[in-house]
């Protein structure tokens, strides 16, 4: 399957139109057909399915624009460093992943000097979950990431950063618990609570409240924190999350409450370790390491 292919049908996929399609790629309507036609063949599937003037995927074509828009963008990174080869070592650019945290702003305050520095670097920043994040590093569409930990950073080469993220509860400003200092392992349990769907972080929170996960009484998981505001603020359930994952945006609706005895998580820089890093993304990992012991 060539990449040329790929880049066909997903411009038909984001067109819905084999027409507009065509005049997006510069190419006549019936030479896109039968290269649509003969994808189809070759993978032994329907793609589309036609009404009338436009194209719907099938569960089919839904998988392979995933995996064509995946294996594009990376065609796409991997012909930019070769490129940023050609030039002076720091006109090139670097892609980073980073979860909510408060060493959000640690990478912010970085990607200022750094840019500073070099002004022709550009860059990328991914914000997800830490297996989000994983699973895009490991397919090679970024070049480092910033973790939360509790996290397997067995396979990656690591940097642990300095500020310390404090975990604690998400309650209503109207809650009772609001009004406590802290939160203790005997004020958990009949509490309804949202919380990471990351094992690493149930077994955490299990391990402090010295009871089974099983036992608490968990209403649902989520991933990024903000849609989650609104569900504590309006009384479906306490999350369990970092401080900092709030910082700069928590409305008077809402209070965050630490745990007690204290969590506190650092975040990590990771990359692959096998994996061969453009000139720039190297300086940048090597400006990380000089910033923190300096």
């Amino acid at each position: 399957m060539e990449l040329r292919i790929l880049r066909y049908f997903y411009t038909i996929a984001e067109e819905g139109n084999v027409s507009k399609a065509a005049e997006v790629l510069h190419i006549t309507q019936p030479t896109l057909s039968r290269q649509l036609k003969a994808l189809e063949d070759e993978l032994g599937t329907a793609l589309f399915i036609r009404q009338h003037n436009h194209l719907e995927l099938t569960p089919a074509g839904m998988y392979l624009r995933s995996r064509a828009a995946e294996m594009l963008q990376l065609a796409q990174q991997t012909s930019m460093e070769f490129e940023n080869r050609k030039r002076e070592l720091f006109n090139g650019h670097v892609t980073i992943g980073c979860v909510e945290a408060d060493n959000s702003d640690t990478l912010s305050m970085l990607l200022e000097d750094f840019t500073h520095d070099y002004p022709n670097v550009t860059f990328d920043i991914f914000s997800g979950t830490s297996d989000i994040i994983k699973e895009r590093l490991d397919k090679g569409l970024l070049d480092m990431a910033i973790l939360l930990e509790p996290v397997d950073t067995r396979k990656y080469s690591t940097v642990t950063l300095p500020r310390r993220e404090r975990w604690g509860l998400l309650v209503p400003f109207s809650s009772p618990l609001a009004r406590k200092g802290a939160i203790f392992p005997a004020d958990l349990q009949p509490l309804p609570l949202l919380i990471s769907g990351r094992p690493e972080i149930q077994q955490m929170l299990a391990n402090w409240a010295q009871m089974p996960f099983s036992k608490l009484n968990v209403r649902g998981h989520f991933n990024l924190s903000f849609n989650v505001i609104s569900l504590v603020a309006h009384g479906v359930a306490d999350a369990v999350m970092i401080e900092g994952a709030i910082t700069g945006r928590k409305p008077k609706e809402v209070s965050f409450v630490p745990l007690s005895p204290e969590i506190q998580t650092n975040c990590v820089l990771v990359w692959r370790r096998e994996r061969v890093m453009s000139p720039v993304a190297d300086k940048f990992i090597s400006y990380f390491k000089t910033s923190f012991q300096n």
